[in-house]
């Protein structure tokens, strides 16, 4: 009997991998008894008011669950402006600069498709979140990585050096994952500086901006007139509301810039989920208390993933996190690859972490922790570690 022939498969395809993230989750649910410090999902339901809401919309509303416009609803537009001006003094059109998309992954990769020709380059500072680089592959880019320091602050002059001809974007995460970083105000800046006079667009996910443990949100260069045709914000409500599986985000460029996405999330997709986009309006007009207490609680579990670390010091380094809920843990009992010991982890302490080679060159060597799971399941995670490390390994 001949053998089937199969469709070729496309370079842009073939150049992909699904990512660690999931490929440690599904290896995990293979061997069974595992605990994860993996995949970065809030352990919270999605505020119980929304659900209400939505419920409720769906059995009274006709329209609750037809196609709305290709840019979002009016309504929910209209309150995301109302919310960037009044959270980072942003203004923005609703009308002609917020795009609703399916989670900030599809304005992620229409801003891409949108930027990004056969073997043009995207700057990713690195460790980076291990989707930009499948990304851009997809798109037919070739990722620049540029290292960030041991505090994971940029490099401002590796960046500036490694800018060429062909630099169409520089994507960055902030607050950052896998690393919980946050920029300062003037690193942001500064490329926003680098991408006005060298003529790139800085592509800044913005999904994590609520989640910051100390001080104040960070800047949103989109405020900024002098930057407005050199940034495209990217956001979501999936990490804020516990809204991960309602994938709901948006996209906010220049007017001329978003009519240039619009065709290809209109291509894509059509339009966002429209029983998430009332939820994503229920979400932001929710009581404000739920977003406090679920902070509280991340800042709790920040701290108690830190102290286990702290009490394995000859075996673990790190940097405190400050935003999101990522700590990017260096191993000092081991020096081959991270996919090698987080595969060993999984197997021999049934423990899910994510290899730090994922994001990039400068994530070798680390293993993301995530804490948003429960604190018993962030001890229980730590206490396997431990015993599996005592073992010898």
């Amino acid at each position: 009997m001949s053998s089937p022939v199969f469709p070729p498969i496309s370079r842009r395809v073939r150049s992909i991998a699904v990512s660690a993230t999931k490929a440690m989750a599904q290896e995990a649910a293979r061997i069974g008894d595992c605990v994860s410090l993996g995949q970065g999902v809030p352990s919270f339901a999605t505020p119980p008011p929304v659900v209400a809401s939505v419920t409720k919309i769906l059995q009274d509303n006709p329209a609750s669950g037809k196609y709305t416009l290709q840019t979002g609803m009016p309504e929910l537009r209209q309150r995301i402006a109302r919310a960037l001006r009044e959270e980072k003094g942003v203004d923005i059109d609703p009308d002609n600069e917020i795009c609703l998309t399916v989670g900030a992954m599809e304005g992620l990769l229409a801003t891409l498709l949108t930027l990004v020709d056969q073997d043009d380059e995207v700057i990713l500072p690195t460790p980076t979140y291990a989707s930009y680089i499948e990304q851009v592959h997809l798109a037919g880019g070739r990722p620049v990585f540029v290292p960030l320091t041991a505090g994971w602050t940029l490099n401002l002059e590796a960046v500036r050096a490694a800018i060429t001809p062909r630099t169409r974007a520089l994507m960055l995460c902030n607050p950052g994952n896998p690393t919980g970083n946050v920029f300062a105000d003037s690193e942001v800046l500064a490329l926003c500086e680098l991408a006005v006079e060298r003529g790139f667009v800085v592509v800044i996910d913005e999904t994590y901006a609520y989640l910051v443990y100390e001080g104040r949100t960070p800047l949103s260069p989109l405020g900024l007139s002098r930057y407005r045709h050199h940034v495209v914000s990217i956001s979501s409500l999936s990490k804020q509301y516990a809204l991960t599986g309602w994938r709901i985000g948006w996209v906010t460029a220049a007017s001329e810039l978003m009519a240039q996405i619009m065709k290809v999330h209109d291509a894509a997709t059509i339009c966002a989920p429209t029983p998430a986009q009332f939820a994503a309006l229920a979400a932001l007009d929710s009581d404000p208390g739920w977003l406090v207490e679920c902070k509280a609680q991340l800042i709790r579990r920040r701290d108690l993933c830190c102290r286990r670390l702290d009490g394995m010091r000859n075996f673990f380094s790190y940097v405190e996190p400050k935003g999101a809920f990522y700590v990017m843990a260096r191993y000092l009992f081991s020096d081959g690859p991270s996919q090698e010991v987080a595969t060993r982890l999984l197997y021999g302490a049934r423990v899910i972490t994510i290899p730090g080679a994922s994001y990039g060159p400068g994530g070798e060597g680390h293993l993301r922790l995530s804490f948003g799971g429960e604190e018993a399941e962030i001890n229980e995670a730590f206490d396997r570690i431990e015993g599996w490390l005592q073992t010898g390994g």
